[in-house]
């Protein structure tokens, strides 16, 4: 498998830090429950957390919609949440967005729970790829449609533990 790298270490922690400020600023010190999209999201997660400067809960939720680098439309739970969201400021933490139905899923899924507000931020999104209904809060970087792998990203579940972005040129 061929890789070019897009996204190096420092460019992830550059754009974070950037978030994290954006984020703290717009909750204005009210307390926000970060709900991470597992498993791809679970890297950029806990690095966006250390820079979000407000009270902040996290929990989990596990979804699947791919089939090696194929999306299959349907968005599957793996594992809903422990925590309830009702009444509460809800950040969904989402690590790449294609199509964007999986972020669809989730805040229909999420508002009938009546959270206060629903933000979502990405770390990636494809906006050529775009079909929801449902807007990005926060965007990390743009890209087109290549398949990424890194920092949380994987290939049938390798290559999450590489610290940068790369794309995948062949799957040679």
């Amino acid at each position: 498998m061929k890789t070019r790298p897009l996204f190096d270490e420092a460019a992830l922690a550059k754009r974070i830090k950037e978030l994290g400020d954006q984020i703290t600023a717009d909750y204005a010190g009210e307390p926000v429950l970060v709900v991470s999209v597992l498993k791809g999201a679970f890297m950029f997660t806990a690095d966006l957390i250390r820079q979000i400067k407000v009270p902040v809960e996290i929990d989990f939720i596990g979804l699947a919609s791919y089939d090696g680098t194929q999306s299959t439309g349907q968005v599957r739970i793996t594992s809903d949440l422990s925590t309830k969201i009702e009444g509460r400021n809800v950040l969904i933490v989402e690590d790449i967005v294609d199509t964007g139905k999986t972020l669809d899923f989730l805040r229909d899924m999420f508002n009938l729970r009546n959270p206060r507000s629903l933000k979502i931020c990405a770390l990636l999104s494809k906006p050529e790829c775009h079909e929801m209904k449902s807007p990005v809060d926060y965007t990390g970087f743009e890209i087109t449609r290549e398949f990424v792998i890194g920092y949380g990203l994987d290939l049938d579940q390798r290559y999450r533990e590489l610290p940068y972005i790369a794309q995948v040129l062949n799957l040679d």
